[in-house]
């Protein structure tokens, strides 16, 4: 008896905390249930956010193609309707336009896991490689492999630093290139648009593949045939990323290709393939057969990459895909802030004083800016900053997709819902913004902040995005960016061309570009020995 209840004695602790363990995990499950159940009945009560009503099975695809750009639609719908959030029924699923920061907030950073994956296109399908890249794949294990092998091993401040030499020769090839515009007989005239593109095209091919030029190059600096092949077809591609093709909403009609934007994409693909994949198939069968050891450039790293057994982490299919994301991710931001910015501030040369001033007292006249100048250069990153804000790249930031129902504002957000962040309307907002449609560097500068940075997590401008689905490469976007701003503004005079008064500052009907590529005349303005060829 005596060892039963020794026995009962040692036991009844451990059957205590069974029982208080039970009891609390019934507690807690009861509580789920219930909160589940109300959360479920609130979402029965709780509307969809306002829209226009939908036609059966179709939605409203047909007011979609009747109301060309889709996105000034989209815009002029909600302003009619006085709301911040939108609902629009295309096919079977909802688009859910938002042009408020707060909203935008509670999606993307209170909601940010629910939100984490992307909508099936036929573009991105095309682009990805079959969704096998980065920015485009829906949330999942091969979206979490490819956002590491980014952010730790292309992109991280250890392998910034080590690019820094090649990010400088094409700082200093664009320098060199404007130089001999303004030598030559159109007297210094520069087709801006083009200059930013390939300053930011060569800098692109030099991190990935060590090359300025696929051909001989020009002598001048400037782009070669190849050079505006390659260039124009990652813009044609970023052209119909996400740009409401039918067949997304309609999958049954994808291989009508009504609007012709699928042969418009394997075109683009075709022509930017042509260039990259002879490089990256001649450096793959040189790492396996010895004759390359070192890594040089991104190619040489992604290639390299090694998995727990030590065979390649990557497939030829996914390093090729995910390169031409990357050509489409860095760039079209930095070239089309520039171009905008410098449009604003030659009609208003107060600006461009203000600029050069601050150039001048930081950098001096007896050298070109560096990277380590960016920290000091708080009134330049206020206009790259304030181009963000007006004029962003595109209408809106890719997809996110709802991979649960929700709540969000008091509106019942489904499964599988689009949520797309305005990026001109939630930068031009009214609410948020004084004089939202006057280019106002100033209004970035803040006595009480040290630094000017283009990230804005509170989303009341739309620059490098954020959460898990946030850019990656903001110190290369941001380093791009600024040094593209600096080195012009530093180096060079802008001034409108002959016999024309001031810049039109329209914008186009079809996208947010200005609606005619800028032209300038440049005129140099440190000594003749900053302008010389870079050294590679």
């Amino acid at each position: 008896m005596g060892v039963l209840l020794l026995h009962f004695q040692s036991f009844w602790p451990c059957l205590l905390v069974i029982m208080t363990a039970f009891t609390i995990m019934m507690k807690t499950l009861k509580s789920h249930l219930i909160e589940n159940y109300f959360i479920k009945k609130q979402k029965q009560k709780l509307p969809l956010p306002p829209g226009p009503k939908p036609w059966p099975i179709v939605g409203n695809i047909p007011e979609m193609v009747g109301n060309k750009p889709t996105h000034k639609w989209i815009h002029n719908l909600m302003n009619e309707m006085k709301t911040d959030i939108a609902c629009i029924r295309l096919g079977n699923t909802y688009v859910i336009p938002v042009k408020c920061p707060t909203i935008a907030c509670e999606f993307l950073r209170k909601q940010d896991a629910t939100f984490a994956s992307r909508s099936l296109s036929m573009s991105t399908q095309l682009i990805s490689g079959g969704y096998s890249t980065t920015t485009f794949v829906p949330f999942g294990d091969q979206w979490k492999k490819m956002k590491r092998i980014i952010t730790n091993d292309l992109v991280s401040p250890q392998k910034h630093q080590w690019l820094h030499d090649k990010r400088t020769q094409e700082a200093d090839n664009l320098v060199f290139y404007i130089y001999n515009k303004c030598q030559n007989g159109d007297g210094g005239l520069v087709n801006i648009r083009s200059a930013a593109r390939h300053y930011c095209g060569n800098l692109t091919r030099k991190v990935m593949f060590n090359k300025r030029y696929f051909g001989k190059g020009r002598e001048d600096g400037g782009p070669g045939f190849e050079e505006v092949e390659h260039v124009d077809s990652i813009f044609d591609l970023l052209t119909y990323i996400y740009a409401f093709s039918v067949s997304d909403y309609m999958p049954l009609l994808s291989e009508l290709d009504l609007d012709g934007q699928k042969k418009k994409v394997n075109d683009a693909l075709r022509m930017a393939s042509k260039y990259h994949d002879p490089i990256i198939e001649d450096r793959l069968k040189q790492w396996n057969d010895g004759s390359k050891v070192n890594q040089e450039d991104w190619l040489d790293v992604l290639i390299s990459l090694k998995d727990a057994k030590n065979n390649p982490l990557l497939t030829l299919k996914e390093i090729k895909a995910q390169i031409i994301e990357l050509m489409l991710a860095i760039v079209d931001n930095p070239s089309n802030a520039f171009e905008w910015a410098l449009a604003e501030m030659i009609n208003e040369p107060e600006l461009l004083e203000k600029a050069r001033e601050e150039l001048d007292r930081v950098v001096g006249k007896e050298r070109l800016v560096e990277e380590s100048d960016i920290p000091k250069l708080k009134y330049v990153k206020a206009c790259a900053r304030e181009a963000f804000r007006l004029h962003p790249i595109a209408p809106f930031i890719p997809p996110h997709v709802s991979m649960s129902d929700t709540i969000v504002g008091n509106y019942f957000i489904p499964k599988g819902s689009h949520v797309m962040l305005c990026r001109q309307e939630i930068g031009r907002n009214p609410k948020v913004w004084n004089e939202p449609e006057k280019f106002k560097p100033e209004r970035h500068l803040m006595s009480d902040i040290d630094d000017v940075v283009l990230t804005e997590p509170n989303l009341k401008l739309i620059t490098f995005g954020t959460g898990r689905r946030g850019c990656p490469g903001v110190i290369l976007g941001t380093t791009m960016t600024v040094m593209l701003f600096a080195r012009l503004l530093h180096a060079f005079n802008w001034t409108t061309p002959p016999n024309v008064s001031s810049i039109n500052l329209d914008e186009s009907h079809h996208d947010t570009l200005l609606s005619q590529p800028l032209l300038a005349i440049a005129k140099p303005r440190l000594p003749p020995h900053l302008y010389l060829p870079p050294s590679a």
